[in-house]
């Protein structure tokens, strides 16, 4: 199904009082679908320092010290929200939907190892050694089963640990996932990304930048490697928990016709397609992407 924009909402100013630590309870104004402005990359780049409800912190998972963006728990009795970002960036892209969701459900977005500010192994984890690193940081956060979104490689990497541990994953969303089989290879994707980048908004270059030089070039291309050589159909077909494909209607990583075979692989799989934004849905459609992960949740919930 298609996603009409909605109607826009009231915007409001992050609160003030950055320095004096405290983080801001206050909804972060939020631009329409495949926009990204000023405000958001501001936010974005906010870690470690506290900012719109989002903290961070740190702790040992798999022998690595990791970090995680967390909003508070809203109180609702809603399940948690786990966001897996993609292979060459980190939870600042993903800040503005862990923002939207975070009136909701308590929302964690982890640096998987190597990326953002999660300790950098020597090697770049490929998808089932990543897949087992969520599976060690649900463990020491004592979280489970979870609301799980993976984004782009993320998606990769959150359907494997859906359909090993099933027991981990109350729900699933693959948000613009990699890679078919018309574009598995590393020239392919690079390709692809290229055609992405006219259609994204240029404010988000800077995250981008940033997350390329944390996690550094090689392991950015050795975990592109990975993802070329993961055949995902294996473990779409394997998964059991309700799961929702969504992309940007522009996304030409993650084109139509990909992501009908997405949802036809996953049992009861269901679809939504958000009109104007591209491959970053997530970060630059986060109320649509929102309103699909309540609609998912809800029967499920109701269950």
């Amino acid at each position: 199904m298609s996603l009409t924009r909605p109607r826009p909402r009231p915007r409001s100013p992050l609160a003030a009082g950055r320095r004096s630590g405290a983080a801001s309870s206050a909804p972060h104004p939020i631009s329409p679908a495949g926009r990204f402005a000023l405000a958001e990359l501001r936010l974005a780049l906010a870690a470690p320092q506290p900012a719109a409800g989002l903290t961070s912190e740190f702790r040992l998972v798999a022998g690595l010290r990791s970090h995680t963006r967390r909003s508070a728990d809203p109180g609702t009795g809603a399940p948690p929200v786990l966001l897996v970002h993609g292979l060459a960036v980190s939870h600042r892209y993903l800040t503005p939907l862990a923002v939207a969701l975070s009136t909701r459900y308590p929302v964690y977005v982890p640096d998987l190892p190597g990326f953002g500010l999660t300790e950098r192994p020597g090697t770049a984890y490929d998808v089932a050694r990543h897949a087992a690193y969520l599976a060690a940081w649900l463990a020491t956060y004592r979280l489970g089963p979870v609301c799980l979104l993976g984004h782009s490689f993320g998606a990769e990497v959150a359907a494997r640990l859906a359909a090993d541990r099933p027991d981990l994953v109350h729900a699933l969303v693959l948000a613009g996932p990699t890679s078919d089989r018309a574009a598995r290879s590393r020239r392919g994707q690079f390709g692809r990304w290229l055609v992405d980048t006219l259609r994204e908004a240029p404010a988000q270059a800077p995250i981008l930048l940033r997350d390329v030089w944390d996690a550094r070039p090689w392991r950015v291309y050795a975990t592109l490697t990975h993802s070329v050589r993961n055949a995902i159909e294996a473990d779409l077909v394997r998964i059991a928990a309700p799961t929702l494909v969504v992309a940007g209607a522009r996304d030409p990583v993650v084109p139509a016709a990909w992501r009908e075979q997405v949802a036809r692989l996953v049992p009861a799989a269901r679809t939504v397609s958000v009109p104007g934004a591209a491959h970053n849905v997530a970060t630059t459609a986060p109320a649509q992407v929102t309103d699909a992960i309540r609609a998912l949740l809800t029967p499920a919930l109701k269950g």
